[in-house]
């Protein structure tokens, strides 16, 4: 599984705090999530990182 950050993204960081591994703060201020699927090591935080997204801008692709 992978994740996508869409426009919706208010840049508070949250994601990045949960999930580091998948999910940064880019140069512009907003959430980006790595292009990989997701290692299973991670699937955990990621998934608490889209379900705790304010403005929900994290899906799964």
């Amino acid at each position: 599984m992978k994740y996508y950050v869409n426009e919706n993204c208010i840049g508070c960081g949250m994601c990045e705090g949960t999930c580091p591994e998948i999910f940064h703060i880019t140069d512009e201020g907003i959430a980006e999530a790595e292009d990989k699927e997701v290692d299973a090591a991670w699937k955990e935080s990621a998934q608490e990182a889209m379900e705790g997204c304010p403005v929900g801008a994290i899906e799964e692709q």
